[in-house]
């Protein structure tokens, strides 16, 4: 799995904080990861609309 740094604004930063710690999530990597899958997912499902 590939490191990446990246900078959050502190309102993000909190949300990302109080999702792991009501145990929604595990680590904010895994959040964020899930973010992107989510985002990708719906990226294909517009893609097959606009087909």
């Amino acid at each position: 799995m590939s490191r990446q740094s990246i900078s959050l604004t502190e309102p993000n930063d909190d949300w990302l904080k109080n999702q792991v710690e009501s145990k929604e999530y595990s680590s904010k990597s895994e959040l964020i990861n899930d973010l992107i899958r989510q985002a990708r997912n719906q990226q294909v499902q517009v893609n097959w609309i606009q087909a």
